[in-house]
């Protein structure tokens, strides 16, 4: 298996729960990734949308293609304030040149607490 977590992703706990050409779980504490009110950090959770984004992207991209992210957009919905919050990157749409990917993060309860989308182009490595 390729690595799929870098070393931001490692500074923040990210761990892979599943990773498929289909579906990409990851999670990650809330401590250690707050901001000053106790909150999950707003921050962590646009690292957390990216590096499963990414990482379905990797899996998906055409033979002899790297995935490069282009856009990031990740809406904060609801505060996270402890335990773990687990993202789930789903394929929104894929053509030969790039692919959108949208990710959502739930805290334990199963309560959605951010969304998020990304755009990856592939390139010639």
């Amino acid at each position: 298996m390729e690595n799929y977590l870098g070393e931001l992703a490692e500074r923040l706990q990210i761990t892979v729960r599943t990773i498929s050409e289909d579906l990409v779980v990851m999670a990650m504490p809330v401590a250690g990734n707050t901001q000053p009110a106790g909150l999950l950090h707003g921050g962590a959770n646009g690292v957390l949308v990216e590096q499963a984004a990414s990482s379905l992207a990797l899996r998906r991209a055409p033979e002899g293609k790297l995935p490069v992210g282009t856009e990031l957009n990740v809406s904060q919905l609801r505060g996270a304030t402890e335990g773990y919050v687990t993202a789930t990157a789903t394929l929104l749409s894929q053509s030969r040149s790039s692919m959108c990917t949208q990710v959502e993060i739930r805290d334990e309860s199963g309560t959605l607490t951010a969304v998020g989308r990304m755009t990856n182009v592939f390139i010639t490595r």
